[in-house]
């Protein structure tokens, strides 16, 4: 099939495809437009592939998927020849699976590394998008691509004095390749979202000492982690059929399936019997596999909230500290609840500090470590685990400019604005992966990833065997897409939380809270691919074909 389709007499772009980021969905799309003989090529900021699996190397940096579920599915070949050695598998895994596959499909030939994106701007007269790096050239391509990692974009904390510290600082997400020492020293982590949670369970036992500020608890629940043999891994083979079949059916795209019984038609000794049974299986199970009211009804929420909470207080030595753990802004999972392996255990360590930040709030960065309202405090090593500009930041960061210059920054101000999280009006020939409002970014990523390139390369083929060279969502559609979106929010909990669910981060401005930025598509995985299938199956009604 021939793609190389003209743009206007005499202008030709280099590619007919350009993805952007070799992580896991960027090395799927190169894949599957290979396939089909595209001239495509992926441009990738980091020295080789995986995409978030790359960068973030800090300590207890793993799986909250279970590994067997995270890999492709695509390949029945790939599936039988890698054996995941644990369950939940850690991020040096994770990366040797990734190139794995980029060796197994040769994929890095068509790669370009080291390159880092500045602006990407669609050229309305010649039906092309010019993208330019920042080692000054210019790359034309007729359809770009989006593969960038839904927390790609780390965040500083907005904390005078933070370049003035002369010790060792590290964000997580650029934790050095070289291992980082860190016996006797004295070692502050600021910031107990996800991430540092796996920070603080992996190093509280390495430290000579360790200070914990967190600002706001999240709940969290046990990994319950184990190693996978080779028996193991021969029975999950055995079974894929039937595991991916259930993820698909899932609204998390997990293993776990929600009780589809009503939270008020099962007795109060019935529930917390289920409720000790999941508390103590491995994986999201306690999150996703349990009364649907817990994440639309507030008295069911707050029944199991409590539940979690005495969980907490049992773990936990001192009653002080136990409290402090406890959130009291939302309850259990109203945000994609932490994983985590003997997190509340390192509190019990003679070693272990915690600082409470909404008590005695951070004042500066010190040269030799943090001051607080209340004092200050030395440190040989500062580890900031304070997230992500989650899902648009890394939009925002490369200068889009759609139609008449537009700059997607600027539409996208006030919240994002799409058509099925996968395109959006005024960015003809754009085409976002796992963008924000698509199904990708609230559910098991690899699983809806699989989906949503295949939907993009279904709409390529539909457009090659046509003749089209300009696809764009129509702003109707874009605007009914968008509000059904927000919509879903509103039988949601979630919308009370201050999450990157809800576009909250206190660390980028205009994030800081009070607006609702509706960032994920809360229908489930199911529903969000029958949508995708039933737009394909039409004949793409939403978007406007040149």
């Amino acid at each position: 099939m021939s793609t190389q389709l003209k743009a206007a007499p005499g202008v030709d772009p280099q590619y007919e495809v350009i993805i952007l980021g070799a992580g896991v969905s960027g090395m799927y799309q190169l894949h599957r437009l290979r396939q089909l003989g595209v001239k495509c090529t992926v441009v990738e900021r980091a020295p080789d592939v995986g995409g978030t699996w790359y960068f973030n190397r800090y300590p207890g940096c793993r799986f909250d998927s279970e590994s067997y579920t995270y890999g492709y599915s695509f390949s029945p070949e790939l599936l039988a020849e890698w054996n995941w050695s644990e369950r939940f598998a850690s991020q040096p895994e994770t990366l040797r699976y990734l190139n794995h596959v980029a060796d197994k499909f040769d994929l890095r030939r068509d790669i370009q590394f080291n390159c880092m994106v500045k602006a990407a701007h669609f050229d309305d007269e010649n039906r092309l998008w010019r993208m330019f790096l920042e080692d000054g050239r210019e790359l034309t391509c007729r359809f770009l691509v989006t593969g960038l990692g839904l927390l790609s974009a780390p965040t500083m904390p907005r904390i005078p004095g933070v370049e003035s510290f002369e010790g060792e600082a590290y964000h997580t997400f650029y934790w050095p390749q070289t291992p980082v020492d860190l016996k006797g020293k004295r070692v502050a982590v600021i910031g107990t979202g996800a991430t540092g949670v796996q920070v603080i369970s992996a190093i509280a036992d390495q430290c000579g000492s360790l200070t914990v500020f967190q600002r706001r608890p999240n709940w969290c629940a046990p990994l319950n982690n184990s190693k996978l043999s080779d028996a193991d891994m021969d029975e999950i083979r055995s079974r894929f059929d039937e595991i991916f079949a259930k993820c698909a059916r899932s609204p998390g795209g997990f293993e776990h399936e929600p009780d589809r019984r009503g939270f008020y038609e099962v007795s109060r000794e019935e529930r917390v019997a289920m409720w000790d049974k999941l508390y103590d299986e491995p994986g999201f199970g306690i999150w996703l596999a349990n009364f649907r009211e817990i994440f639309t009804d507030e008295a069911a929420n707050a029944e199991f909230s409590e539940y979690i909470a005495n969980r907490i207080r049992r773990r936990v030595k001192d009653p002080e500290v136990a409290e402090k753990l406890i959130p009291r802004d939302h309850g259990f999972g109203v945000q994609r609840v932490p994983l985590e392996t003997r997190y509340y255990e390192a509190y019990n360590l003679p070693t272990t500090t915690l600082v409470d930040v909404k008590e005695t709030p951070i004042e500066a960065i010190t040269p030799t470590g943090i001051r607080t309202s209340a004092r200050d405090y030395e440190f040989d090593v500062i580890v900031y685990a304070t997230g992500f500009d989650a899902i648009t930041g890394a939009y925002d960061r490369i200068d889009f400019r759609g139609v008449g210059g537009e700059k997607l920054k600027d539409k996208w101000r006030d919240g994002p604005v799409t058509y099925l999280g996968m395109q959006v009006s005024g960015f003809p020939n754009l085409l976002t992966v796992a963008g924000p409002q698509s199904g990708s970014s609230s559910t098991n990523f690899p699983r809806s990833i699989e989906a949503a390139v295949g939907w993009v390369t279904g709409l390529l083929e539909f457009m090659w065997k046509r003749g089209y060279t300009r696809v764009e969502a129509r702003p109707e559609s874009e605007e009914r897409w968008t509000r059904h979106v927000a919509q879903m929010y509103e039988v949601m909990l979630m919308r009370k939380a201050k999450s990157w669910f809800t576009g909250y981060n206190s660390n980028v401005e205009g994030h800081e809270g009070g607006k609702i930025r509706h960032m994920v598509y809360n229908g489930g995985a199911p529903k969000y691919v029958e949508t995708l299938v039933r737009e394909a199956e039409a004949s793409y009604p939403g978007m406007r074909f040149d």
